[in-house]
This record gives C-alpha cells, sequence and structure tokens, in this order.
C-alpha cells in the first residue's frame, strides 16, 4: 500500500518569469536554427532572378532581429531577479552557503552518477539547477556581445558598434565566429538534458514541475517545505521571524482586554 501524502500547493513561479522562459525558448530555437544556416547556407537552385531570391537575407534578418527579442528578454530577467520572489532572486544563482553546496552534491549523486536514489525535493530550483542557469546567463551574454560585435562591420547602428572591440580580443571575426558558432551547441546540449530532466523530475517526483511554467504552481509535501525553510534553500530565508514584544501588563483597578 502506498503511504499518504500531505501536499501543499504553492505559487512559485511568476507570470513574468513564466513569460521570460517561454520568450527565451522560442528565441533559442529562432537563433538556433538561423544560426546553423547562417554557417551551413544550403545551396538551392532556382531559375528566379537572383533579385527575387532573398530567402538567405531572411534567415539573416530573422537572425538578428530575434537577437534584440533574446537581449531585451534576457535583460529583463536580470532587473526580475531583484524584484521578483524569493524563487527568482539572483541570490539564489549562486552557491556560496554550505546547505546550497551539499545539495549541488546531493544532486549530483541522483542525476548524474546515479549512486542514490532519495530524490532532492525543492520548491524554487535545485542549487545545481541554479548553478547551471547561471552558466547559461554567461554563455547567454557572450552570444548577445558576440553577435553583435559580428554584426557591427556591416551595421552604421551605434549600438553594435559597442561591441566591436571584441574582434581584436580574439584576433579576427572569424576566430570569433568560430567561438559564436561553438557556443550554439553548448545551448543546444543544455537544452536535451534541460527538457529530458524536466519529465524525468516530474514523472519521478509528481511535483508539477512542467505544469508549474505554464500555472506557476507547485506542489510539495508540507514536511519537505519545512525543511527547505529550516536550511534556507529554495529562495527560502533560513532566519526565524523576530518574535512579537510581550505586552505591558494591565494597570492596576483595570480589566484586561480579551481579544
Amino acid at each position: 500500500m502506498n503511504a499518504s501524502h500531505d501536499y501543499q500547493r504553492v505559487y512559485v513561479w511568476e507570470q513574468p518569469v513564466r513569460w521570460f522562459h517561454w520568450i527565451n525558448a522560442a528565441c533559442i530555437i529562432a537563433l538556433g536554427a538561423t544560426g546553423y544556416l547562417i554557417a551551413h547556407p544550403p545551396g538551392l537552385l532556382s531559375g528566379a532572378e537572383a533579385g527575387d531570391s532573398y530567402w538567405f537575407g531572411t534567415i539573416r534578418f530573422v537572425h538578428f532581429a530575434t537577437a534584440y527579442v533574446f537581449m531585451c528578454n534576457f535583460l529583463f530577467r536580470l532587473y526580475w531577479a531583484s524584484v521578483g520572489n524569493k524563487y527568482t532572486h539572483w541570490r539564489n544563482f549562486f552557491p556560496l552557503t554550505k546547505p546550497q553546496i551539499r545539495q549541488i552534491f546531493a544532486v549530483l549523486r541522483v542525476d548524474i552518477f546515479q549512486s542514490s536514489n532519495k530524490a532532492v525535493h525543492t520548491l524554487g530550483h535545485n542549487s545545481m539547477a541554479y548553478f547551471t542557469y547561471m552558466g547559461t546567463g554567461v554563455l547567454t551574454m557572450f552570444q548577445v556581445f558576440s553577435g553583435f560585435a559580428l554584426y557591427a562591420s556591416m551595421s552604421h547602428s551605434w549600438f553594435p558598434q559597442m561591441f566591436a572591440w571584441m574582434v581584436p580580443l580574439f584576433g579576427s571575426e572569424q576566430n570569433l565566429r568560430v567561438f559564436h558558432y561553438g557556443a550554439l551547441w553548448l545551448f543546444i546540449v543544455f537544452t536535451l538534458i534541460h527538457v529530458y530532466l524536466v519529465f524525468y523530475h516530474d514523472y519521478v517526483e509528481g511535483h508539477g514541475v512542467l505544469s508549474s511554467m505554464v500555472g506557476g504552481w507547485k506542489f510539495m509535501e508540507k514536511e519537505e517545505i519545512e525543511a527547505d525553510q529550516a536550511i534556507g534553500l529554495s529562495g527560502f530565508s533560513h532566519h526565524k521571524p523576530a518574535a512579537h514584544p510581550a505586552a505591558p501588563p494591565p494597570k492596576a483597578g483595570t480589566k484586561p482586554v480579551v481579544p
């Protein structure tokens, strides 16, 4: 007989975070597909006039336009890391406390080395996921900087020129293009692992990992929530709330007020 569980419904991911997630996913797909075609343009034969066949120019336009959306979406997420709820705060992405570091190794034992079958339950992301997303944030910054640096030589706008310094830093546009293209495959590998783990944890743990990025709600046993709160993980503060000061004793000759 399966043991009963006392689940609690918790609103974790706010609507701006959910919009960021799906816009970011759409941008990565569009940038990845168009970026691959730019790096490996297919040889298409056509009897049409050259001026009427502008498909490669359209691909480049989609790539550049999506890059602006990708950058603005990322900047918004940086802003929301300061004003959003405790599950999206920027401090979660830096594993500086002992409980965070211990949780990283606990997740590695379950998800990577499979040397433990004790699932790591968290309301927000676990510490390993937060640390990984910080890495993808750094990778996003590199893609934005290097992409606009490559675009600077063909644009008269002031904005791409702000990143032109990256070209001499890498020696040439071709060298920078190799790193920019290589980062695309890092995003592809991350996406494959990310999607697999989301479905895996959603199926095994049943906490609504996948649906939470649509509706914002997750489910967890009350004792697991209390454990997270006790050690300060998953966005919870480990500081206990200050006790309310005791009420002064009633003056002589007056009746105490009963609430």
